[in-house]
């Protein structure tokens, strides 16, 4: 019987790796047909014969010349999009971990760091390759442009009594545009937190963070380039007061395309890593502008133009309308412990069905401080150890989290603190299990997401008894005060067995030479009292959140589709007859824009909506367990009981000095270690600097940075 029933689960787990392996080639033959779609828009091939057939075969009374469009970039990329919620669907049935880590050996040295100083930070061989692939192309793009629409330009240039390079530059800086465009269609694919286009590429949204840089460093390059070139051209005709203030009907909105330059650079002066991070919030509060950068551009260029570049805007939308509704909710913070170091332990209640995996970040809120700010932290919690409770830790280095610890720290009569969060947000899986050896090297505040990898490999060890790789933890702290982040490695949630854990600690204290003699406040715990309105953190989204995903993107666009078409073939056909005149092209984009957004907020409230009852029903079961004297309320208690003898035979302690990091590292033996760092930059620089000198090949690096 036992026989069989494994038969039956191992053929069901080879069935949903045979599927996913399929959804992932189909999406990944989408994204190279969409680059090498991009690769021949220049050409006159495209121009006078492929588009041309695309038009005179999509040109309906209900969608119009929009139509070709929608059916070469919109379509293929939210198709894309949908595959890979049934992807992700998927792979939390089934364990993939053996399968990932040969096709992690066959790609090491593609993952290994070519560049580590400099203005792209660290930078793998694979994304190296990648960057210079798409430079290529935009490169391309550009010249074939510009070769193209220099054709007979002299004749042009006579025809409109213009000099020859007046003219030209005007040609020039429209291709610089056209160029430009092709970075702003990924741009938002990076900052979609919830993104399942992303995972297909073994990629999540806090990693990819640094791509939506480099696309918003070139496609403000290109359009900046864009804009000045014009207004040069405007000047030499001397029509620069003319021309900039036009709005054409039915053409090219010119004063549309300045405000959205204007807004794009502010955006972009303000997201400098200087202003970025000595005045967060400046960064923070000028890139809501966003909304009018896309808003004027969709203006500027017309709506069938701008659905090249509106699949990645389109999901950013979903994400956003469905953090919205997340944060609307007001989350039940149970407790708070504060460290001596200025760090603060946040402890939300959550639903069992609420799961995330290690190195997830969820954005908090906190009104009484601030309620326009939201700020992004580590998970510490496990959601398998610790079923009810969802924590983060705080370091005191912002303004923000400074009026925090002073909040808790000075009001012993605090109760209640009002709290909205948005996540967890994580990577859809991930492959400790598949290393030998783990070596995490964290500085300072660095060490929060290895508390939450060390948690689950705790789970592994002494719930499910599966056999785990040694940890070595090398954490660099300034101050004594800041070991007792140390504290925070055990969960407080109930005793484990810890027997099976190989776990080695060196902790270094940089800024003493010896230990410090002063006494630190202890530990304080704070427990607040929740009111009617608040409620546990929940998968807004239910368990089958990915489903839910596919079922929002698509219906979504369905409603968006159905009423545009509705819309063009009952109002707008019957004034320009497809014929692109008449009708202002202006006010048909701000219909379609509006029918988006509408469409995109149904759906995603019909499925909140239709998940918030069984939200509501677990909310109530953990209401009941918080009633009796649970986790939140024994803390003191439960510290006592916790295996810490464990923990401190496993440290050691390096007053007044710093680690020997190549010494520490080449001396790891082993075929396969993992070495994750994380920290300031500096920090993880050395380390990817080690693990990509070749003085060792067995090193699989991994730069953990959030940098949002």
């Amino acid at each position: 019987m036992d026989q069989t029933v494994k038969k039956l689960s191992s053929s069901s787990d080879g069935a949903i790796r045979t599927v996913r392996v399929a959804t992932r080639l189909v999406s990944l033959i989408i994204f190279v047909g969409i680059l090498f779609l991009f690769v021949m828009v220049p050409t006159k091939t495209y121009r006078i014969k492929w588009i041309v057939e695309v038009i005179e075969k999509s040109d309906s009374t209900y969608f119009g010349r929009q139509g070709s469009t929608i059916l070469i970039y919109a379509f293929p990329l939210l198709f894309s999009a949908v595959l890979g919620c049934l992807y992700l669907h998927l792979g939390k049935k089934t364990n993939d971990n053996k399968s990932k880590r040969e096709k992690e050996d066959r790609l090491s040295v593609l993952n290994r760091s070519v560049l580590v100083k400099g203005p792209l930070g660290i930078v793998s061989t694979i994304e190296l390759m990648f960057l210079v692939m798409f430079i290529a192309l935009l490169v391309w793009s550009f010249c074939t442009y510009l070769r193209n629409g220099f054709q007979g330009i002299e004749a042009k240039a006579a025809k409109k009594g213009e000099k020859l390079w007046v003219t030209k530059l005007g040609a020039a800086g429209e291709r610089l545009a056209l160029t430009g465009n092709i970075a702003l269609t990924f741009l938002f694919f990076p900052v979609a937190r919830g993104s399942s286009v992303l995972p297909l590429f073994g990629l999540t949204s806090e990693g990819s963070i640094k791509y939506h840089i480099w696309l918003g460093h070139i496609s403000m390059t290109l359009f900046t380039a864009h804009g000045f070139s014009y207004v040069i051209r405007w000047i030499a005709k001397d029509t620069l007061s003319n021309q900039i203030l036009e709005w054409e009907r039915t053409g090219v909105a010119i004063v549309a395309g300045v405000i959205a330059l204007v807004g794009g650079l502010v955006m972009w002066v303000s997201s400098f890593p200087r202003i970025r991070r000595k005045k967060f919030e400046v960064f923070y509060y000028t890139h809501h502008l966003y909304i009018i950068f896309m808003l004027f551009f969709i203006f500027h260029v017309g709506m069938t133009y701008a659905f090249i570049s509106l699949p990645g805007f389109y999901l950013f939308l979903v994400d956003r309308v469905l953090r919205f509704l997340q944060s609307q909710r007001n989350v039940r913070l149970a407790a708070a412990r504060l460290l001596p170091c200025e760090t603060v332990e946040l402890s939300f209640s959550k639903t069992p069905g609420l799961q995330y995996s290690p190195m997830s970040i969820m954005f908090v809120n906190l009104p009484s401080i601030s309620k326009l700010q939201w700020h992004p932290f580590t998970v510490t919690s496990n959601s398998d150890l610790e079923q009810d409770k969802l924590s983060v830790v705080i370091k005191g280095d912002g303004n923000w989290s400074k009026k925090l610890y002073q909040m808790l720290s000075s009001s012993s009569s605090l109760d209640h603190l009002e709290a909205s969060i948005e996540g967890p947000y994580g990577p859809a899986s991930t492959n400790f299990l598949g290393h030998e050896k783990l070596v995490m090297v964290s500085g300072g505040s660095g060490i929060t997401p290895f508390i939450s990898i060390i948690r689950e490999l705790m789970f592994t060890s002494s719930v499910l008894k599966i056999r785990t790789p040694k940890i070595l933890l090398i954490s660099s702290f300034k101050n004594s005060s800041d070991l007792t982040m140390l504290d925070l490695i055990l969960p407080i949630s109930g005793p484990l067995d810890l027997s099976g854990l190989q776990l080695q600690i060196e902790a270094y204290v940089t800024g003493e030479i010896e230990p410090a003699t002063k006494n630190f406040k202890p530990l304080q715990a704070l427990w607040f009292k929740p009111t009617a309105t608040d409620e546990p953190a929940s998968a807004i989204l239910g368990p089958n959140s990915w489903l839910w995903l596919a079922a929002i993107i698509s219906s979504s666009f369905v409603i968006f589709l159905v009423s545009m078409g509705l819309l063009t073939r009952y109002y707008i056909y019957p004034i320009n007859h497809n014929t692109g005149g008449n009708y202002p092209s202006s006010a048909q984009s701000a219909f379609s824009v509006l029918l988006m957004c509408l469409s995109i907020a149904m759906a995603a409230s019909g499925a909140v909506l239709w998940n918030k009852k069984q939200n509501t029903k677990e909310a109530r079961q953990v209401q009941n367990m918080e009633s009796s004297p649970s986790a939140f309320c024994n803390v003191d208690r439960e510290l006592e009981s916790l295996p810490r003898q464990s923990l401190v035979e496993s440290m050691r302690l390096h007053y007044g000095q710093r680690p020997d990091l190549k010494r520490m590292l080449l001396e790891c033996n082993g075929k396969n270690i993992g070495v994750l760092a994380s920290g300031p930059k500096k920090l993880r620089h050395e380390v990817a600097t080690i693990c990509s000198s070749g003085l060792a090949n067995n090193f699989h690096f991994q730069s953990i940075s959030f940098n949002w």
